[in-house]
């Protein structure tokens, strides 16, 4: 990596309108778009983060299946429990209150952190917390899933997984000595690995880093992610095994057309499902901030809520992957089909605004299935549970606005790589609908009300794309080092008092050149302007040590370097061969920087028409805009 420039003390004086305001936060290393070296480092250390999440999101599952033993059938052990096969009837209502009371005094007393699903929080403790999470955290928000699942909860483990796994990867890295970006490495590794562990699913727990978590596709982020999942599943296999979780839709290897076009009426009704479910439980937040009664009390109101949906429908109850596996085999009753559909739909969206813990994945597989299993009740039959199966990726599709995540999360729940053009279809047309109807997803509408502002849409950063050779601007003024700064400062007072807008006073940043015409410093103009009229002083002597670019050189690079020396103008030099020296070439600032911006909304919404088959020619299209001239 080559070194950089010496940092200047200030190559610019704070009365310069165009200085970049000093601020407090010093930013230790900003760097110039370089693969830090660090990465394997980072990358080796995501092993073990792997390894405790892996046994973390196991341990959760076998302390969900213990809890829903003790609460509905009064018996201690770890085997699969369902709440509603409970004998006592009454315990479907009374236990999901208990549960929201027991969160809700976790929540106040120990961490208001654990309230939620579990994805908006990871995404914050990102964007604002410098991927810090709270020991207690990491203990609590498990516990607190656990406690709200096995007592009935209608949600999934998987979004308190992602946040426990982010917590053993943020608390790895607050023992190491590392960076901002190392630390949200390790923490979405550990994220990623907990949901790996838990599906069997190492694609889709990538691709849900890089979609939700990450905000960057770059190698410093990527390996310590993919390394940390592939090290939960292979640590899962001899604990949960490796056989998909949800088999059994046989696809056949040929589809029939009419088959393919009502995809898109499954995507369509995929996504208006999803944008129900959002509007749910946001409504749901609204409905419990309006109460007049403290928030540690709303779990237990949202478990009343669990509890009433259970009488009515038992099997809406907990994470639901039996009847999950019912619904992609085509062995769901009508009856449970309609009651999953409308109950778990209902009570789950309600009492997740309570702010109690549990996630939303494994609702959202359980409503899409039960969605697509309705749906092929009218539908010509493809195969057992087929529409189950694309509906589920359209919902998550949907929800989640991440229909890459969603069609590999299928593919690896259940191995029907034959089911893939079908799930393509389905997830991109409910990814469309959501994308037009709704604002945000249901993932990130919680940031937003919480004043932070998230973008999905990833693009080619404009500053990537051009050189500083293409903007660069020939200094008009230079100075030589033995110029005496009383003879200069006399010059520029002559100009202002005349009024005189030449290039003199257009320009702000000098360079000084020494003899062999080699850039040797620079000044500024409210140096020039403020120095004595008679002082002597050669202005090789004020000059300051030049921060400068090379032509070749892309603009983001020269942004980074701007911000990290706080400067707004860098001098352009050439590149210094074998015995030759540094020639000046121009001068780039931060205007030119805006310039490129300009260009990338030119291209973006300016419409043209290259070819016609008219006969007469077409008017020439409008150039895009050039650089603006600098101003005083």
């Amino acid at each position: 990596m080559p070194s950089e420039p010496t940092l200047a003390p200030s190559t610019e004086s704070s009365a310069d309108p165009d200085r970049a305001p000093s601020s407090p936060l010093k930013i230790p290393h900003l760097g110039d778009f370089h693969v830090p070296p660090r990465v394997l480092l980072i990358s080796l250390l995501a092993v073990p983060v792997g390894v405790v999440a892996a046994l973390v999101a196991a341990g959760l599952l076998k302390l969900i299946a213990s809890i829903t033993n003790l609460a509905f059938h009064w018996r201690f052990g770890f085997g699969t429990a369902v709440p509603g096969d409970t004998p006592h009837r009454w315990l479907l209502l009374a236990m999901p209150v208990v549960g929201g009371l027991v969160i809700g005094v976790m929540a106040r007393y120990g961490s208001e952190k654990i309230r939620g699903h579990g994805m908006p929080e990871a995404i914050e403790s990102i964007l604002v917390g410098g991927s810090r999470v709270q020991p207690r955290v990491a203990v609590l928000k498990p516990a607190s899933a656990a406690i709200s699942i096995g007592t009935g909860g209608p949600f999934g483990a998987e979004g308190p997984i992602i946040m426990t796994g982010g917590a053993v990867g943020s608390l790895f890295a607050q023992f190491l000595r590392v960076t901002t970006d190392e630390r949200k490495a390790l923490l979405v590794a550990g994220s990623a690995a907990g949901m790996a562990a838990t599906f069997n699913a190492p694609l889709a727990s990538i691709l849900l880093a890089v979609e939700l978590l990450l905000f960057e596709w770059r190698p410093r982020s990527y390996l310590p992610v993919a390394v940390a999942a592939v090290t939960a599943t292979l640590v899962r296999g001899p604990l949960l095994g490796t056989a998909p979780l949800f088999g059994g839709a046989h696809v056949p290897t040929r589809i029939s057309l009419s088959a393919y076009g009502l995809c898109v009426v499954a995507g369509a009704a995929a996504g208006l499902l999803a944008l129900l479910a959002t509007a749910l439980v946001y409504f749901s937040e609204d409905f419990f901030a309006r109460l007049r009664i403290h928030w540690m009390w709303w779990p237990a109101i949202g478990g009343a809520i669990i509890g009433t949906g259970g009488l009515v429908e038992p099997r809406a109850l907990g994470v639901g992957y039996d009847v999950i596996g019912a619904l992609l085999t085509g062995h769901a009753t009508v009856g449970l089909i309609i009651g999953i559909l409308v109950v778990k739909t209902l009570i789950w969206g309600l009492s997740l605004g309570s702010g109690t813990s549990g996630g939303v994945l494994a609702p959202m597989f359980m409503v899409g299935g039960a969605l697509g299993a309705a749906e092929a009740l009218v539908f010509p039959h493809v195969s057992p549970g087929f529409w189950a199966l694309v509906s589920l990726a359209g919902v998550l599709g949907g929800v989640m606005r991440s229909p890459l995540t969603g069609i590999v999360f299928c593919l690896e729940l259940t191995h029907e790589v034959n089911a893939l053009i079908p799930m393509v279809i389905t997830a991109t047309a409910a990814y469309l609908l959501s994308v037009v109807l709704l604002k945000r997803s249901v993932l990130t509408e919680k940031l937003a009300r919480r004043g932070l502002h998230l973008t999905r849409e990833y693009s080619v950063d404009p500053l990537e794309v051009h050189l500083v050779r293409q903007l660069e601007t020939p200094a008009a003024v230079t100075f030589r080092t033995d110029d005496p700064a009383g003879e200069i400062t006399a010059l520029f007072r002559a100009a202002h008092e005349a009024g005189d807008p030449d290039r003199l006073l257009a320009q702000r940043l000098y360079p000084v050149l020494d003899a062999d015409g080699a850039p040797a410093g620079v000044v500024t103009r409210s140096q020039l302007v403020h120095a004595v009229p008679d002082d002597r002083t050669p202005l090789g002597e004020l000059a300051a040590v030049p921060v400068t670019a090379h032509p070749d050189e892309t603009l983001r690079t020269l942004a980074n370097r701007m911000a990290r020396h706080e400067v707004t103008r860098l001098l352009v030099v050439s590149r210094a061969a074998d015995g030759e020296h540094r020639r000046l070439e121009g001068i780039i600032s931060l205007r030119d920087l805006l310039t490129a911006r300009r260009i990338d909304h030119h291209e973006e919404h300016h419409a043209e028409r290259i070819l016609t088959l008219r006969s007469r020619p077409e008017p020439a299209p409008a150039p895009a805009p050039a650089p603006a001239p600098a101003t005083p």
